[in-house]
């Protein structure tokens, strides 16, 4: 093979390089430089963007839902929860009872019972029962106006107006009571039974039975006597 025959062998692959080269230049630019398979919900914008989640929609409309109701705020509290079980032919049959006491913080409480066979049946029915029994009582400076005994079957109930800082001095069954009535300061004891049901009625019949001065002056035609300033 001669001289020129090898320089010409080494100047092809250069040129065909150089063909290619001059062609890739010249051919127009693909508008999208990778091809993608196309969306399934069919949006064009990006695959990362941000879209509400429905946590977010649910909490929103849980928000407007409690801003649109307009009643006040009521306190629910469950003072007992009692299980039956009735034997049968193919096992036990569980019912269960709920005593409730509902109120308002501001003078207004309720207590209610309710049955069913399941616990949140009970306890829904208690509250529905409560709610209708709700009265209004004596709240004097988030105490009482007087100390006061009652009794509601064997139950024996002494509640006492106490200064201001002394908190509930009670049992949980009277606390639930009070602490739905709004009062902050009171010593209380049961005397008698420690039945939830009618510890809960003795109590509530001594708040009912209370009576502030200016109610019992009202009754007898009288008025309240200002003090003289010495």
């Amino acid at each position: 093979m001669s001289t020129e025959e090898i320089k010409d062998n080494a100047a092809a692959p250069a040129e065909a390089s150089a063909v290619e080269t001059s062609a890739s230049e010249m051919a127009p630019a693909s508008p999208h430089p990778a091809s993608r398979a196309p969306r399934k919900d069919g949006a064009t914008g990006p695959r990362n963007a941000q879209r509400p989640g429905r946590r977010d929609a649910a909490s929103s409309r849980r928000t407007a839902e409690g801003s649109a109701e307009d009643g006040p705020q009521l306190v629910e509290k469950v003072v007992y929860v009692n299980r039956c079980a009735k034997v049968v032919k193919g096992g036990r049959r569980f019912s269960f009872s709920a005593l409730v006491v509902v109120g308002d913080r501001n003078g207004k409480v309720g207590q209610g019972f309710g049955k069913a066979n399941e616990v949140s049946d009970a306890i829904r029915k208690g509250t529905d029962a409560a709610k209708r029994a709700m009265k209004k009582v004596v709240v004097v400076n988030e105490t009482l106006p007087h100390e006061v005994y009652s009794e509601f079957g064997g139950a024996k109930i002494v509640l006492k107006p106490a200064a201001p800082g002394t908190g509930l001095v009670a049992g949980e069954k009277v606390r639930a009571v009070l602490e739905a009535a709004g009062v902050s300061n009171v010593v209380a004891k049961s005397l008698g039974s420690s039945n939830a049901a009618n510890v809960v009625k003795a109590t509530m019949q001594a708040m009912l039975t209370m009576r502030t001065a200016d109610q019992v002056l009202s009754a007898r035609g009288k008025k309240k006597k200002e003090k003289e300033s010495v």
